[in-house]
């Protein structure tokens, strides 16, 4: 089975906050900070190959969603050994999927550092993952996310995420193309939250 055919199967188990589209929207976002970052530093070098496989490949093993006994380093290693990927690419490209993470970065943002030095591919694919979780997009994720995996805390809860997590993102964005896509979709998350706290806060003072 080839790498598309496997994360289109693989991914149909996650709910729609972590499907399919959101790997094929992450791919599209990695080739354009791709062209954007090539054009304006025509000297720099990628490795395009490392970054569309780390994009489809960036969720596989999820901790969020892995089965017990699932790892995502060895599924994806094993997947592209399969498929007759040098080890060395598959180092890479393993590497990569595993510092895609944002809460990773949060923990070891040195670490992320030195591997974005020796592999500029990571910081393109996290970029690319980081804008679909903002914006209009990352608004209907949050709240998917939510319905499905913390029913608990809410609508409200996923307002609190805004505050807690997306709303840092732009200050996280690695590329020129990423900065300024992240800029416009976190006006929009900030003027939704707004509204929602408008809404919220007039229901509130009609039930007074």
């Amino acid at each position: 089975m080839n790498v598309y055919e496997y994360v289109r199967e693989y991914m149909s188990r996650y709910d729609c906050s972590h499907d399919f589209n959101h790997i094929l929207r992450v791919l599209a976002l990695a080739k354009q900070l791709l062209a954007e970052e090539l054009k304006d530093n025509p000297w720099k070098k990628f490795h395009k190959p490392a970054i569309i496989l780390a994009a489809l490949l960036h969720d596989v093993g999820d901790k969020k969603y892995a089965q017990p006994g699932e790892d995502a380093e060895q599924l994806v290693s094993q997947l592209l050994s399969k498929n007759g990927c040098p080890p060395r690419f598959v180092a890479k490209v393993a590497l990569i999927v595993q510092y895609v993470s944002y809460s990773g970065e949060i923990q070891r943002p040195q670490l992320v550092k030195a591997i974005i030095g020796a592999h500029p591919e990571l910081a393109i694919v996290q970029d690319a993952d980081r804008l679909d979780a903002i914006g209009a997009v990352g608004i209907g994720r949050a709240f998917a996310y939510g319905a499905m995996k913390a029913p608990a805390r809410g609508l409200q809860g996923s307002i609190d995420h805004f505050v807690e997590k997306l709303e840092n993102i732009e200050s996280m964005m690695k590329t020129a193309t990423g900065k300024r896509l992240a800029a416009e979709r976190s006006r929009r998350l900030k003027e939704f939250r707004q509204w929602w706290e408008e809404e919220v806060g007039e229901t509130t003072s009609c039930g007074s």
